[in-house]
C-alpha cells in the first residue's frame, strides 16, 4: 500500500485447518469481489490445512466444484502475524526465508469456518494484537462452536432450545448402555451432531436404534464431543442479525425459511453447497405476524445473550403449534453470494456490498470504543 493510499487496510483470512476449509475458499471469492475497493485496501491472505499463511493471488478462481475443491496450498512462501498490540506490520517470508514488511493491517475479516476460525482461537490471536476484526470476539465465538453449551446457555437464560444429550467418546467407551438408554429416552428418529463442527460436517439422521452406533463413530470422526437431538416436527426458519455489542437497538432482517427436496432428508453439506437445486430459501417466510415477530425478537435475544457483534445468523423451528424453539447461533455463517445470511439481508432491503462494507465499519468502530 502506497504511504499516500489511507484506505484502512483489510486482511481477508479465509481456508484454515477444519473440514470447511474449502467452504471457506469460496466464501472469500465471494466477499473480496464484493468489498468496495475505492473505500479499503484489500490484502487476501489464505491459510492452509496445516495451518501457513500466505498471500493468494488467485483467489477469484475459488469456486465449488464436487471434483475439484478449492484449496489453500503451502507455496513455500508464509505471512507472518504480529502478536504484540504496537501496530506491529504483518510480515511476508519468501521461499528462501528473507522477511519484507507488508504493512500493518486496520482490521482483519476472518472468514474461516468450523475450529480454528470461528471457535475463539483465532479471535483470540487478534484480541492479542490489539487489532479491529469483524464478528464476535472470544467467548461468543467459543460458546457458540460448542452447541452444548450453546444449547446450556439458552436453557440457563430461559430462552427456548431443542432437547438434546450430551456423548462423548469417553462416554460411549465408558458406558456405551448408559449413553444409548438416555438416547432412548428422545426417541426416534433423532439428529447426531458433532458439538464443535459446522456446515453439517459429520451429521446424520438415525431413524432405527440399530443405527447409533455407527452414527455417533461417524460424528466422533469430526469431534470428541457429540450431541443426540430429537427430531423436531417443524419448519426450519432462520434470522439474520446485524449490529454491535455497543448498539441499544439491532437490526433483524426478515426470518428465512429452509426447504430441503430431493435426496436429501435435511440440510446438509451437499444441499447447501453443491446441489442448491435441492435447497431453497424463502425470504421473507410465509410466517403470521406474531410468530414473524417472536422469531425476530429471539434472534436479537440469543446476540445479546452471547455478547455478539457484526454478525449472527439464528437457526429456529416453527413447530405446527406457532412455537418457536432455538436450534442454534453461527457467529460466522456462510457468506457466499448465495448462502442464507446475505441473501435474507438482500431480501431485507441491504444488498451484498453493503453487507460487507457495514461489518468492516462495525469492527472498526467497535475496536475505537474498546480502547
Amino acid at each position: 500500500m502506497a504511504d499516500n493510499d489511507h484506505r484502512p487496510r483489510v486482511a481477508v483470512l479465509f481456508g484454515g485447518r477444519s473440514s470447511e476449509h474449502s467452504v471457506s475458499c469460496v466464501t472469500a471469492a465471494g466477499v473480496i469481489g464484493a468489498i468496495d475497493a475505492d473505500a479499503f485496501d484489500v490484502l487476501p491472505i489464505g491459510i492452509t490445512k496445516t495451518g501457513v499463511w500466505r498471500v493468494v493471488d488467485d483467489w477469484a478462481s475459488m469456486r465449488f466444484d464436487p471434483d475439484n475443491m478449492p484449496e489453500v496450498t503451502d507455496n513455500g512462501t508464509e505471512v507472518v502475524p504480529p502478536v504484540s498490540a504496537k501496530g506491529s506490520p504483518l510480515l511476508h517470508r519468501d521461499a528462501e526465508g528473507t522477511d519484507t514488511e507488508l504493512g500493518a493491517v486496520d482490521v482483519f475479516f476472518p472468514l474461516l469456518h468450523g475450529r480454528f476460525g470461528e471457535d475463539g482461537t483465532l479471535q483470540g490471536l487478534f484480541e492479542l494484537s490489539d487489532t479491529a476484526f469483524v464478528g464476535s470476539g472470544v467467548f461468543s465465538s467459543a460458546a457458540s462452536m460448542d452447541k452444548h453449551f450453546t444449547k446450556s446457555l439458552m436453557a440457563q437464560a430461559g430462552i427456548p432450545t431443542c432437547p438434546w444429550e450430551l456423548v462423548t467418546e469417553t462416554m460411549w467407551a465408558a458406558d456405551r448402555a448408559e449413553a444409548e438408554n438416555r438416547v432412548a429416552e428422545l426417541g426416534l428418529p433423532v439428529f447426531v451432531k458433532p458439538a464443535r463442527a459446522g456446515s453439517s460436517m459429520g451429521v446424520s439422521r438415525v431413524a432405527e436404534a440399530a443405527d447409533l452406533e455407527a452414527a455417533l463413530l461417524g460424528a466422533f470422526e469430526h469431534d470428541s464431543k457429540v450431541i443426540v437431538e430429537p427430531e423436531v416436527s417443524g419448519r426450519e426458519v432462520e434470522c439474520a442479525v446485524l449490529g454491535s455489542v455497543y448498539d441499544t437497538q439491532l437490526r433483524v432482517s426478515a426470518p428465512g425459511e429452509i426447504r430441503v427436496s430431493g435426496d436429501h432428508s435435511f440440510y446438509d453439506f451437499d444441499a447447501k453447497y453443491l446441489d442448491l437445486a435441492a435447497a431453497e430459501v424463502t425470504c421473507p417466510a410465509d410466517l403470521d405476524e406474531t410468530v414473524t415477530a417472536r422469531v425476530r425478537e429471539l434472534a436479537a435475544s440469543v446476540f445479546r445473550l452471547f455478547d455478539c457483534t457484526g454478525l449472527a445468523r439464528v437457526d429456529t423451528f416453527v413447530t405446527d403449534t406457532g412455537d418457536v424453539v432455538i436450534n442454534e447461533l453461527n457467529t460466522l455463517p456462510g457468506f457466499t453470494p448465495t448462502s442464507a445470511y446475505p441473501f435474507m439481508w438482500a431480501q431485507s432491503g441491504l444488498d451484498y456490498s453493503e453487507l460487507i462494507g457495514e461489518l468492516i465499519s462495525i469492527a472498526l468502530i467497535d475496536h475505537s470504543r474498546a480502547k
